[in-house]
């Protein structure tokens, strides 16, 4: 049937104005599947892996999906079970990719700082200067060897003994604390003067610290491995803010903080840099033979 150009054209029906909460809690629902997709492809993901991570608030945003697959542990104790094969990756202390040659590097992805990090420092209550005993948690050999080599800068050599945060009441007077227990003494506001690692290191260098990397078997296939990393990473950072707000160590204003300023997770030139830096004092000051890291993509 034809028309007139003179017949009146049908009144097109426009669906209703949505008000600002309403795009907002739409908005939000479609986000919150997205989210959910993403994370049941990790956690439903065909071939199962076993991760190796820390007990630290610190490593969250880069296990994203992988709870299940979580095998946690000190930094020093995940090398042990990545080469006893307890473990397929592990996110381990960056001293122990220097030091030993046996280690593929996942490229791209760490734990690093940009200055202050709040989670490694050494508690003192007498000038650096005058230390002659530091004891150091030893759960990270990385934080170790970054104090070694900061005050070695300085002219400065105390005796250093093993310490365990948790079977001991009493800080000595100059002790390194690493993790959540060195952010749950920080927040405790005890005697001790603070040296923060992360800005002495920042200070001296001018570049950023890695404190942690993921390492992998040498010599292994290791393709759908790695891609899982670098997904539960990016699902991390995507949803930081969720993970902010859902965890319960501490409180909610230092979660921001720390995760959202004071750690980030990418090693990009900077970063590189940072760790060839940290190589070249390690040597210098006899904490070697040091290995240039093998990364992998």
């Amino acid at each position: 049937m034809s028309t007139s150009s003179d017949d009146p054209l049908p009144k097109l029906k426009l669906a209703p104005a949505e008000s600002a909460e309403e795009l907002a809690v739409k908005f939000n629902r479609e986000k919150r599947a997205v989210q959910q997709q993403r994370e049941s492809l990790l956690t439903e993901a065909p071939t199962r892996f076993k991760i190796g991570s820390v007990p630290y608030l610190n490593a969250i945003p880069l296990t994203r999906g992988l709870e299940d697959d979580l095998r946690i542990a000190p930094p020093s104790r995940l090398a042990r079970m990545l080469d006893a094969n307890e473990v397929d990756a592990a996110l381990i202390s960056i001293v122990e990719v220097l030091l030993k040659d046996r280690y593929d590097v996942l490229n791209g992805i760490g734990v690093a700082s940009l200055g202050e990090v709040k989670s490694v420092f050494l508690a003192h209550q007498r000038p650096l200067e005058e230390l002659e005993t530091v004891f150091c948690d030893t759960a990270s050999l990385t934080s170790v060897c970054l104090l070694k080599v900061l005050l070695a800068e300085r002219g400065l050599t105390p005796v250093y003994k093993p310490f365990d945060p948790g079977d001991s009441a009493v800080i000595p007077e100059a002790v390194l604390l690493i993790g959540d227990p060195a952010i749950q003494f920080l927040l405790e506001q005890r005697t001790h003067q603070i040296w923060d690692l992360g800005a002495a290191w920042y200070e001296w260098t001018r570049l950023p610290f890695v404190y942690a990397v993921w390492a992998l078997k040498r010599g292994v296939e290791n393709t759908a491995l790695k891609r899982q990393l670098i997904e539960a990473k990016d699902f991390g950072l995507e949803t930081l803010e969720q993970i902010i707000e859902s965890r319960t160590e501490f409180d909610a204003t230092f979660r921001q903080d720390y995760l959202g300023w004071h750690i980030h997770y990418h090693i990009g030139a900077d970063e590189q840099r940072g760790i060839a830096k940290f190589m070249e004092l390690l040597a210098k000051h006899g904490l070697g033979p040091v290995f240039q890291p093998r990364w992998v993509s």
